[in-house]
């Protein structure tokens, strides 16, 4: 039960593409399910820690240390990494972008692409969105310290290239909302909501 489409070039209709029809292999559509949630989470994840402190990475401190405060308690989640955690050229241009401006964005950004990544509906708005954030975050971070694990491909690089994977098999059409969100008049209307 696939929905119909008219292509606007030659006015031929055709059947909206599913990730069954680019990912053949049932098992292939179930890992990459496994991948997009887990994917999702990280990203929810980051949303949830940062915003109520859930002892993670927010809230938590080694001995001696002064625990970072959570979102609802008056920290700064973007700003703080912008002013105090980057290195390497890009140093000042991070520092000068901090502001509450930030912190929204890259919280909505989090919840954002968590939620739709969760959900498997606006797989491509999340692709670019996450893929965005992830290279702002790697280049803020660049070059990687001595004793990093890799200089150029680390968990950045891959979370972007694990969204847009997803975007383009369609992974949200498996364990996902992705083939009713297809078939919403504004999407086929609107194919880059997809």
């Amino acid at each position: 039960m696939s929905a119909v489409a008219q292509d606007r070039s030659t006015g031929d209709t055709a059947a909206v593409r599913t990730e069954d029809t680019i990912v053949t292999s049932s098992k292939a559509r179930v890992a990459l399910a496994i991948t997009r949630l887990a994917t999702g989470f990280i990203f929810l994840w980051a949303f949830l820690d940062k915003t109520f402190g859930l002892k993670y990475s927010t809230g938590w401190a080694a001995e001696g240390e002064t625990p970072s405060k959570s979102w609802l308690e008056g920290g700064t989640p973007a700003q703080g990494f912008m002013k105090f955690g980057t290195q390497g050229p890009f140093k000042d241009f991070f520092a000068n972008l901090a502001s509450p401006l930030a912190d929204w964005l890259f919280m909505l950004s989090m919840l954002g692409v968590g939620a739709a990544v969760m959900l498997g509906i606006g797989l491509r708005v999340s692709a670019v969105v996450g893929a965005f954030v992830m290279a702002m975050m790697w280049l803020a971070e660049w070059p990687p310290t001595q004793g990093s694990t890799n200089p150029l491909v680390d968990y950045h690089v891959i979370y972007a290239l694990v969204l847009i994977v997803v975007a383009l098999t369609f992974a949200g059409d498996t364990w996902g909302l992705g083939k009713w969100w297809a078939r919403l008049p504004i999407v086929q209307k609107q194919g880059w909501l997809r």
